[in-house]
């Protein structure tokens, strides 16, 4: 699994213009499946982004996870985070999970998250959709559960 975990004021989710899913501040995650990837995958990456510690403490050190501020957690399923670019215009998604099984792992991410954080929301599984964020820091992450 891929993910780019984003810090943020607050970010929402529209599809067909209605908000399907909102957060104040805390983190924003666009989570691609690969085909090789496992519920393992989801689960480790749901505790290993919940417990990031990318938010400011008291003396303004990125010292405290989105469990330590209460923060929320905005997942977005994304496919096109394992595109192949390398060759060509054209990318490939020849490592993207199929339908069925991504959304099978997504939906396992999302209770994984819904267990660890006190909030969590998401978009829609293969709709397309608005997503709307205020950036904090900037600070972004990205994550891959297959590098070591």
């Amino acid at each position: 699994m891929k993910a780019v975990v984003q810090r943020v004021k607050n970010a929402s989710i529209s599809v067909e213009g209605a908000i399907v899913g909102a957060i104040d501040a805390g983190l924003l995650v666009y989570l691609g499946v690969g085909k090789d990837d496992a519920e393992a995958d989801a689960d480790w990456l749901a505790e290993k982004i919940c417990g990031l510690r990318i938010f400011e403490d008291a003396d303004e050190k990125m010292n405290l996870s989105v469990i330590d501020t209460g923060g929320g957690v905005l997942s977005v399923s994304q496919f096109t985070l394992l595109a192949d670019a390398r060759k060509g215009k054209r990318p490939s998604y020849g490592d993207a999970a199929p339908p069925a099984m991504a959304e099978a792992l997504y939906e396992r991410f999302k209770a994984s998250v819904a267990r660890i954080a006190r909030r969590s929301a998401s978009g829609v599984f293969g709709a397309s959709m608005e997503v709307s964020y205020v950036n904090m820091g900037p600070v972004t992450i990205l994550l891959d559960t297959k590098k070591p």
